[in-house]
């Protein structure tokens, strides 16, 4: 079982994507479907995907639930909600099924703490009652308010995507780096191996210089709680999807093979929940004699 834990589809002739503002975005100002990520999925031996939202919009998520409930590689989709609406209990259980998380540009709120903002938790106790996940989109500036969020809920899980995006043009390693060991300490958050190429300088990167910020969130989290993601095809602003497999290849490349099929399936399913279409169906527990 190989998951790719964090990809992207969007259709621009449906709606904008706002967080594309400014002509650094043109290399990805196109529309993207599962033809065109599929090869890639294929040619590594990906066996089934996560899909992550990428606007602040219902109707995207419903759209992306209906692309999961099709034929393909979609076992999941990571979408987005209003976490301060009243109702979203009963928005979230109006959704089709296929929903296992939600996620909201918490980097590109004004407010570094918005997420121990009362409504906000308020509203990630519902995805806890619900079931589902919660992925931080954070920065390292707001990495302090996410520990807070975490350790106030630990019955919901939370996954950190892209590593919190450290900032590997510069080299610069704190706060970042403490302030992930302190968020691994929570056990109910787990981390995305993803968008670390986008952090580096897109045109002059080197392995060496994104290695050490992948190997720092492995060595805090543990492979039971990694999980690779492509970021695809935000990646390829910087690098293609063989270049980002290769880098956690490099980044895991002293695992056993069972921490290796965590970090590239195994969490994902756990954490999340979803089986891969070519994944058997668990065979029912024997009921006790006598019974």
């Amino acid at each position: 079982m190989r998951i790719d834990a964090h990809h992207h589809l969007w259709d621009l002739s449906r709606r904008e994507q706002p967080w594309m503002d400014g002509p650094w975005a043109d290399p990805i100002r196109r529309s993207y479907g599962l033809s065109d990520l599929v090869p890639h999925l294929t040619g590594h031996g990906v066996d089934g995907t996560l899909l992550v939202q990428s606007s602040s919009s219902y109707e995207e998520t419903a759209e992306l639930l209906t692309l999961a409930a099709g034929e393909g590689p979609v076992t999941g989709v990571v979408g987005w909600a209003d976490l301060r609406a009243p109702a979203l209990a009963e928005v979230l259980a109006a959704l089709p099924a296929g929903l296992v998380g939600i996620r909201h540009q918490v980097q590109d709120e004004p407010d570094p703490d918005w997420l121990t903002r009362p409504d906000v938790l308020r509203g990630l106790a519902v995805l806890a009652d619900a079931g589902l996940v919660y992925d931080l989109l954070v920065t390292p500036r707001e990495l302090p308010a996410a520990h807070t969020a975490v350790r106030a809920l630990p019955q919901l899980a939370f996954v950190l995507d892209h590593a919190a995006k450290p900032p590997v043009v510069t080299g610069e390693w704190q706060p970042w780096a403490d302030a992930v060991t302190a968020l691994a300490a929570l056990p109910n958050v787990s981390c995305k191996l993803s968008g670390l190429v986008t952090e580096a300088d897109w045109d002059a990167w080197r392995p060496q210089q994104i290695l050490p910020y992948a190997r720092h969130v492995l060595d805090a989290f543990g492979p039971g709680r990694m999980m690779f993601g492509s970021d695809w095809p935000v990646c390829t602003l910087a690098a293609g999807y063989e270049d980002v497999v290769a880098l956690a290849e490099a980044a895991t490349g002293q695992l056993s093979a069972a921490e290796r099929s965590d970090v590239f399936g195994g969490t994902a399913g756990r954490v999340y929940g979803v089986r891969v279409p070519s994944e058997p169906e668990p065979e029912p527990e024997p009921e006790p004699p006598g019974r």
